[in-house]
């Protein structure tokens, strides 16, 4: 017998250019037959490099971190989006009606209930007020359009929400009443909820459009008090929609008219060509004992116009604003 030592060394090159050195140990040469007796450290070995290859030959390949930049770009140009004309919101108007609904004031009428309104978009626009206000069944309809023309360029979404957030600013505007400017509104303020109505602050302008949002507001009056009003908003395709409902029940000189629910006023934003569409539907009911002895649709129309007054000079200094900014970036 001749004894021999013999190493066989196979290197196997991995996907990973790595170079594996598989030992095999082989001590005796017997009979043209090679006899394998490894000891112990050759097994152990062995083993060892087995696993090895095993586990990098089922290990998935690395990723190369050029493969991503080394990629052509991917450009996807996506349409323009094309706003709206009035007549395309509200078709068949005259030319009158036009002239007032882009006046300094608007076109408002007002109901009661059994009468049909007059301001009724084009069905194919996606706006209905209507349908959302008398859900609640009301005794009482207020409506109004207005278009307040762009002060320079064309104002967006962001814009208009962001005009119409300062709910802070709404005790500063009043309407004329006998020849005189009347402020009803005292305070104007967000509430942290309907159960904790702890006093908060306007939030600084948005940089994005949220899809919707929910506000609590608490608007002191100087003949309703404190009124407390929910204020939903929602957005569309082409504009946003704010709701507002009261949470609480209204008085009038501490005499109870109105429970809570009954008070709803749906404000339709959008810009079109001509400037910021203002459609806007309010209605509330009122036992007919109480309608009689007070006149609240007047009173009600007043609170109205302020909160017309506001949104309209919101919306001129946020288009103030923007293309100041954009003249001077």
């Amino acid at each position: 017998m001749v004894a021999a030592t013999t190493f066989l060394r196979e290197e196997i090159k991995s996907t990973h250019a790595c170079n594996i050195i598989v030992i095999i140990h082989y001590n005796d040469v017997k009979g043209g037959r090679i006899c394998m007796r490894p000891d112990r450290k050759t097994l152990y070995l062995f083993f060892l490099c087995l696993c090895m290859l095993v586990s990098l030959l089922y290990a998935e390949p690395p990723f190369d971190d050029d493969f991503f930049f080394q990629a052509p770009t991917l450009l996807i140009e996506a349409a323009k989006f094309q706003i709206r004309s009035f007549d395309a919101v509200f078709p068949g108007f005259s030319r009158e009606q036009k002239a007032t609904a882009m006046g300094g004031i608007g076109i408002r009428n007002f109901f009661v209930r059994g009468e049909s309104p007059t301001l009724v978009p084009n069905p194919d626009s996606g706006i209905d007020l209507l349908e959302r206000v008398m859900e609640k069944d009301p005794s009482h309809l207020i409506e109004g359009l207005l278009v307040v023309p762009y002060n320079g360029q064309e104002s967006d979404l962001l814009e208009v929400y962001n005009a119409v957030g300062r709910i802070e600013d709404i005790k500063n505007y009043s309407t004329r009443v006998n020849g005189r400017d009347f402020y009803a509104i005292t305070e104007s303020t967000r509430i942290e909820s309907a159960r904790n109505r702890r006093d908060i602050p306007d939030p600084p302008p948005a940089v994005r459009l949220p899809f919707s949002q929910t506000m609590y507001l608490r608007i002191k009056d100087v003949d309703f008090g404190n009124l407390f009003l929910r204020a939903d908003l929602s957005i569309s395709l082409y504009g946003m929609t704010y709701r507002m409902t009261n949470f609480a029940d209204i008085r009038f000189f501490l005499i109870p008219v109105m429970r809570a629910e009954r008070f709803n006023t749906v404000i339709y934003l959008e810009p079109v060509e001509e400037g910021i569409l203002i459609y806007c539907v309010c209605g509330f009911y009122m036992p007919g004992f109480i309608a009689n002895m007070i006149n609240l649709t007047s009173t009600i129309n007043t609170r109205v116009t302020i909160l017309t007054n506001w949104v309209i000079d919101s919306l001129r200094k946020q288009g103030s604003a923007a293309t100041s900014t954009k003249s001077n970036p």
